[in-house]
């Protein structure tokens, strides 16, 4: 599985640089440190994917650690992306392959 994983978070990371989403910068300490979901209230959802989601995977499987089997980003990228006008369906397929390789069940995709 971390093979799989690791080629969904490299198709996220593809996706946000096309879209041009991808920053160099990481928000600050303060940003990261929100306790809501997604840090909702700091971060937009693309730099949460950067900087909280895949920074954290990518070091799980760095150091060999156990997944989270319990994960759901998909309902929230499709409910913060709809209506934009840049085809959003590579990263949110991206996304719902990668909830679906960690959790082991299907996600239901409205496209």
């Amino acid at each position: 599985m971390p093979d799989k994983v690791e080629k969904y978070l490299s198709a996220i990371e593809q996706e946000l640089k096309i879209l041009g989403w991808w920053s160099d910068t990481p928000p600050s300490h303060e940003a990261l440190a929100s306790e809501l979901p997604f840090c909702v209230d700091t971060l937009s959802l693309a730099q949460w994917l950067q900087f909280v989601l895949l920074a954290r995977l990518r070091q799980l499987l760095k150091l060999n650690r156990a997944l989270p089997t319990e994960i759901s980003v998909y309902p929230m990228a499709e409910y913060t992306y709809a209506g934009y006008e840049e085809d959003m369906q590579p990263l949110l397929a991206a996304i719902a392959q990668l909830d679906a390789a960690l959790s082991g069940q299907a996600v239901a995709r409205q496209c």
